[in-house]
């Protein structure tokens, strides 16, 4: 039998949800994110110095979706049957190189945001996080291009000259509650 040093990779699997967060099954993540879309969990990481200011990150331009935009600290999707809190963590820690000092959960959100530019849809269940984070930041440059932390005024601005994610207003929105108990009323969130 002939050796090859090429192994196809595992696929990425999804976990699928109905409308209140209750698993339903899975699906391959690109399959998951065609048009139409098909309602999976997700979560979204809001991260903070100690002076209150928001860390962003722009998604490296080698990424499937949402290449090279401005977006929360980080996001993803659990595997099946992983906690969204501990795939949070782990992912930050994996993107970032750098674990939050505090996270707590900041609420969930649903939505349905198609990307014009790729045709792909998040059509997600989204658990929010909100926390610290104080170690220096080693970002991996294949989920990462930039970082960079922000007060509310300069994410004003941000904004207004650049693109973000689809989902990065919604997310931001549906987490300022917990967004507030993290930073305090001085930061301005």
């Amino acid at each position: 039998m002939p050796h090859s040093s090429a192994v196809a990779a595992e696929p990425i699997m999804l976990e699928l949800v109905d409308e209140d967060g209750t698993t339903i099954g899975t699906a391959e993540k690109l399959a998951a994110h065609q048009a139409p879309g098909q309602l999976h969990r997700a979560f979204s990481v809001f991260l903070f110095d100690r002076a209150g200011r928001l860390l962003l990150q722009r998604r490296a331009h080698g990424k499937y979706h949402s290449p090279g935009v401005w977006s929360n600290t980080c996001c993803g999707h659990p595997l099946p049957g992983e906690e969204p809190f501990l795939a949070a963590t782990r992912r930050t820690t994996e993107e970032l190189g750098a674990a939050p000092d505090l996270l707590r959960t900041a609420g969930t959100v649903r939505y349905n945001h198609p990307d014009p530019a790729s045709g792909l849809v998040e059509q997600e269940f989204n658990h929010l996080y909100a926390g610290v984070v104080t170690a220096p930041l080693r970002p991996d440059p294949a989920e990462v291009a930039e970082t960079g932390f922000v007060t509310p005024g300069e994410l004003a601005r941000l904004r207004a000259g650049g693109p973000f994610s689809a989902w990065f207003g919604t997310v931001l929105d549906a987490a300022l509650p917990g967004i507030r108990e993290v930073t305090g009323p001085a930061a301005g969130w």
